[in-house]
C-alpha cells in the first residue's frame, strides 16, 4: 500500500445554516454545485486518491471481475410467459451488456420478432436504461421509455411492432411507464417535475399528435405525493393512483372511454392505504382501514367504491401481515409473512379448503411473479435461498403439481449449493426485542471468532430484505467470509410494526438494532471485531454513517454505497428530488422536535473527533435519490476530524447515478472494487 500518497483535502468555506434558533456551521456547503470545476476537480483529486491507494489490488479486482463474470450465463434466456396471444422473452447474447425483448405469436416455435435490442440502442451512450415497454390490445403498437443520463428522467417513444418505425412524436421527463386505452390509439402517462423529479401529472396522447398537446387528466397538486397510471389485469379498467408514504387514492376510468372522466374511487383519508384489483363484477381492496395495521382484504361491487359499502374478505390478523394479491378465474393466491417469511396461500373460489405451499428452508424468498393470465390453474413463482439459486416455478393450484421451468445457472462448474451452510439466528437487541438475522457461509467454518463477516442491512420504508441467493457473493464465501443479513427495525420483516418501529421519532432503534446484531455475531463466535465489516446502501448508507459514528470500535471496515447522511440539511430542502414525499419516513424538520431527534443522529452532523473504522464510500454524480455532495461532504470531515490512520476513500462515477452503472457487467466491476476492499484489509492476496 502506498503511504506516500497525501489524501486531498477539501478547503472549509463556512456557510451558516439557521433553524428554530439552531445554527449549523457547514464547511462543506459548496459541494453542492454540480456544475462548479472546482468540485469536480475535487471529486477527481479523490477519485485519483482512491485509484493511487488501491493499485496494489488492479490485479485483484481484474481476477474477481472475470471470476464473477464467468459464473453468469452470458446467453440467458428469461422463462417466457404468455399475453394476449404473445410469447414474451428477454434475452441476453455472449459478450453483449443489455438485454434483448422479443416475442413469438401463438407458440415458442413460432419465429422469433426483436421489439428492442438494447446493445443496439445503448451504442454511444455511457448509461441506457429501457423500461416501460407496452404493448396496445391489437398488439401492433408499443411504447416505452429510455434513459441515458441516468436521472430517472425517461423519453417515452412509441414503436409499430409490425413496420419497425419509431413514431417521430417523444415525451420528454417522463416515468417511461404508459397505459393503453382499448382504441388502441390512445394511452396515458406520467411526467415528473422537472425541479425536485417527483411523478405529479397524467397526460392523455394519441397517437399522431404533438406531444406538446397532450392533455393534463390529472395534477397532484400535493407535493408529499407521487402519482402514476396503469392498467388493471381484467383490462376493463384504467386506474390513476396516488400514493405517499402513509395514504393512497385512486381513481379508475373504463379503457373503452379514453375520452370518459376519471372517477375517484374512495378519496384520500391521512393514515389509510390502499390497493386496488379488479375481477368479476368487483373490486378487491388491500387496506388497513380501521387501523388493520398488518392489512387485510376487503371487497366492493365495482359500481360502488366508497368504503362504506367494502366488506372484509381476509380480517386482519395481528400475527400476518398480508402483503399481495393474485386473481385467477377459480384461485385467489394470498401472499403474506409471518414469523419473518414469506407464505403463500391457495385459496379455490369454490369455497374449498386454503392451503399453503411448502417451504422447508428459514433463509428463503418465495413471491409470485408474472401471472398477467386470469383463466388458468398454474401459478408462476420465483424461489430462492442464501444457498440456493433462484428459481421459476409453475405451480398447478388444482392438481399441486411443480414444474420448475429454470434454475438460475451457475456457471464454473465449482458451485454446489450442498457446500454451504445456511442458518436464522435471532440477536437481542437493547430493548429486548430478538431481531432474526440470516447467515450463510461455507460448511466447516468455525465459530472460533477468527471468520471475515460481511453484516448487511437496509431498515427504511418498510422495505424488507428478504434473503436472496446471489453468484457474486460466492467469491467472498469461497474465500472464508460469512455473509449476515440483519433484518432490523424499519424493514418490515416482521410485519408492518417492525416498520413503525424503526421509523420517525423510533429511527434510532434501526441502527442500534443493527449494532445490537453485531455484538451478538462476535459473542456467538462468528467473528470478531478485527474481521467484522458492515455494508449498506442509500438509506443503508444512513444506517453505516449513523454505526460509524455510534460504535466505531466494533468494524475494521465498511461499505457505504450512495449513502444518505446529511439527513437534516436534504430534509430541509424541498427542492431536492424526493424531500417532501419522505417526512413521513424521516418527520419535517420544519418542526422542532424532528429536528432535534434528527439532527442528534444525522451522520454528516454527528461526525467528530474519534478513531473510525476504514471505510470506502461510493457515488454517482448524477444520482437522483441521493445527491453525490452528502457523501462528498461527509467524506470531507471524516478527513479533517477522524484521529486514526485507517483508509477513507470516496469513489465517485462521474457518469451514473443512484443504480450505479448501466451495463450488466460494468456493475460486477464495480462490486469487484468493494470485494477487493474486504479483501486487501483481511489480507487475503487472490
Amino acid at each position: 500500500m502506498n503511504t506516500d500518497v497525501q489524501p486531498p483535502i477539501a478547503k472549509k468555506i463556512p456557510y451558516k445554516l439557521e433553524k428554530h434558533n439552531d445554527v449549523r456551521i457547514d464547511n462543506y456547503y459548496w459541494l453542492n454545485q454540480r456544475e462548479d470545476p472546482e468540485v469536480v476537480a475535487y471529486l477527481e483529486k479523490e477519485n485519483e486518491y482512491y485509484q493511487k491507494m488501491t493499485a496494489h489490488t488492479k490485479k485483484l479486482q481484474e481476477d474477481l471481475f472475470q471470476e464473477m463474470k464467468s459464473r453468469i450465463k452470458e446467453d440467458d434466456t428469461s422463462v417466457p410467459y404468455f399475453y394476449n396471444g404473445y410469447y414474451y422473452i428477454t434475452r441476453f447474447e455472449t459478450g453483449k451488456d443489455y438485454p434483448i425483448y422479443a416475442r413469438k405469436k401463438g407458440s415458442l416455435d413460432a419465429q422469433e420478432e426483436i421489439m428492442f435490442d438494447c446493445n443496439e440502442m445503448a451504442k454511444g451512450h455511457s448509461y441506457f436504461n429501457l423500461n416501460g415497454i407496452s404493448v396496445s390490445e391489437d398488439n401492433e403498437w408499443c411504447s416505452f421509455g429510455v434513459d441515458t443520463v441516468s436521472r430517472r428522467q425517461y423519453t417515452i417513444k412509441v414503436k409499430n411492432l409490425k413496420t419497425g418505425e419509431i413514431l417521430p412524436e417523444a415525451i420528454e421527463n417522463a416515468t417511461g411507464s404508459t397505459a393503453w386505452a382499448s382504441d388502441n390509439k390512445t394511452f396515458f402517462y406520467t411526467k415528473k417535475d422537472p425541479q425536485t423529479l417527483r411523478s405529479d401529472k397524467i397526460y392523455k396522447h394519441i397517437l399522431g399528435t404533438e406531444p406538446a398537446k397532450d392533455e393534463l387528466v390529472f395534477h397532484e397538486k400535493d407535493d408529499t405525493f407521487y402519482t402514476f397510471v396503469y392498467k388493471e389485469k381484467s383490462k376493463k379498467y384504467l386506474v390513476i393512483g396516488s400514493t405517499s408514504t402513509l395514504t393512497s387514492e385512486y381513481q379508475v376510468l373504463e379503457a373503452n372511454d379514453p375520452s370518459g372522466k376519471f372517477r375517484v374511487f374512495q378519496k384520500r383519508v391521512r393514515g389509510v392505504e390502499y390497493s386496488i384489483s379488479h375481477f368479476g363484477d368487483s373490486f378487491y381492496i388491500l387496506t388497513n382501514k380501521d387501523k388493520a395495521t398488518n392489512f387485510k382484504l376487503m371487497k366492493t361491487p365495482e359500481k360502488a367504491t366508497i368504503s362504506e359499502h367494502w366488506v372484509d374478505l381476509i380480517p386482519h390478523r395481528k400475527e400476518v401481515l398480508l402483503e399481495g394479491i393474485d386473481i385467477f378465474k377459480d384461485y385467489l393466491v394470498v401472499e403474506e409473512r409471518s414469523n419473518g417469511l414469506n407464505k403463500i396461500q391457495i385459496r379455490p373460489w369454490s369455497g374449498e379448503e386454503p392451503y399453503y405451499l411448502p417451504f422447508e428452508s428459514e433463509t428463503y424468498t418465495a413471491y409470485t411473479t408474472t401471472n398477467p393470465d386470469f383463466d388458468t390453474e398454474l401459478l408462476r413463482f420465483a424461489y430462492q435461498s442464501l444457498a440456493t439459486p433462484s428459481s421459476v416455478i409453475d405451480f398447478n393450484m388444482r392438481t399441486k403439481e411443480k414444474t420448475v421451468l429454470k434454475e438460475q445457472e451457475v456457471l464454473g462448474g465449482k458451485f454446489d449449493k450442498n457446500n454451504y451452510q445456511e442458518e436464522r439466528i435471532w440477536a437481542t437487541a437493547e430493548d429486548g426485542t430478538k431481531v432474526p438475522v440470516s447467515l450463510v457461509y461455507r460448511k466447516g467454518v468455525q465459530k472460533d471468532g477468527k471468520n471475515p463477516l460481511l453484516q448487511y442491512a437496509y431498515g427504511s420504508y418498510g422495505s424488507s430484505m428478504d434473503p436472496w441467493f446471489s453468484t457474486t457473493r460466492l467469491s467472498l464465501l469461497d474465500r472464508g467470509f460469512i455473509f449476515a443479513i440483519a433484518h432490523i427495525r424499519g424493514g418490515e420483516d416482521l410485519g408492518r410494526d417492525w416498520y413503525e418501529d424503526g421509523k420517525l421519532l423510533k429511527k434510532k432503534n434501526t441502527f442500534t438494532d443493527f449494532i445490537d446484531c453485531s455484538e451478538y455475531l462476535i459473542k456467538e463466535g462468528y467473528t470478531s471485531r478485527e474481521h467484522l465489516y458492515a455494508e449498506g446502501g442509500s438509506a443503508g448508507g444512513l444506517l453505516m454513517g449513523a454505526v460509524a459514528n455510534m460504535a466505531p470500535e466494533l468494524y475494521h471496515g465498511i461499505i457505504a454505497q450512495v449513502p444518505f447522511v446529511d439527513v437534516v440539511t436534504t430534509m430541509l430542502d424541498d427542492s431536492i428530488p424526493l424531500t417532501t414525499g419522505e417526512y413521513d419516513e424521516w418527520g419535517n424538520p420544519n418542526d422542532k422536535e424532528y429536528y432535534d431527534y434528527m439532527l442528534s443522529y444525522s451522520p454528516y452532523d454527528n461526525v467528530k473527533a474519534q478513531d473510525y473504522p476504514n471505510m470506502y464510500i461510493s457515488t454517482g454524480l448524477h444520482d437522483s435519490q441521493v445527491q453525490y455532495w452528502e457523501p462528498a461532504k461527509w467524506v470531507a470531515k471524516l478527513r479533517d476530524m477522524k484521529t486514526d490512520k485507517n483508509l477513507l476513500f470516496l469513489d465517485t462515477n462521474m457518469d451514473a447515478g443512484h443504480g450505479g452503472a448501466s451495463g450488466r457487467f460494468e456493475a460486477l466491476k464495480e462490486l469487484a472494487k468493494e470485494f477487493a476492499f474486504l479483501l486487501d484489509l483481511e489480507k487475503i492476496k487472490e
